[in-house]
């Protein structure tokens, strides 16, 4: 395996692969509750690669999937570039701090067919084993608001 690049050195806590569930709420949609999976991986480039999905968790049904690039930038600041099957690309920047990454949209741009998704903020935390992650979002004509929460273990 390629050595980590050394400007993804504060982005190591992440490394792996991670699965857990969450819960989801939104005005337009039931609440509903999902297994997830999620991996960071890297080539030894300047960049680490992420990939998630999600499953329902009754039917076991796929809900959802996003893919993506986090480019950290040096002094604690970071890209995230990504892509969602729904039509949706998300361009974020926010900062790294130990081990917890906040990152707030400078862009939301969708395919003609995509829903309206105007912004987005997320969150990945670390907290002893446990990663933490949440999205909040504008949609569908309303304000920024909290939409999903997570917690996975590490597998590998």
């Amino acid at each position: 395996m390629a050595e980590l690049h050394q400007v993804c050195a504060p982005l190591e806590f992440l490394l792996g692969t991670w699965q857990g569930t969450g819960t989801g709420v939104y005005p337009t949609i039931e609440d509903f509750s999902y297994a997830e999976e999620v991996s960071f991986t890297h080539v030894g480039k300047p960049f680490v690669a992420y990939a998630q999905k999600t499953k329902d968790a009754v039917t076991g049904l796929p809900l959802h999937a996003e893919a993506g690039f986090l480019r950290p930038q040096g002094d604690g600041r970071i890209e995230l570039v990504l892509a969602q099957p729904s039509g949706i690309t998300e361009l974020l920047e926010g900062a790294v701090e130990g081990r917890d990454i906040q990152l707030a949209s400078t862009a939301v741009v969708g395919t003609a067919s995509a829903k309206s998704v105007t912004a987005t903020e997320r969150r990945f935390w670390v907290d002893g084993e446990v990663l933490h992650s949440s999205v909040a979002m504008a949609a569908v004509g309303l304000d920024l608001q909290h939409h999903v929460v997570s917690e996975m273990y590490r597998l590998s």
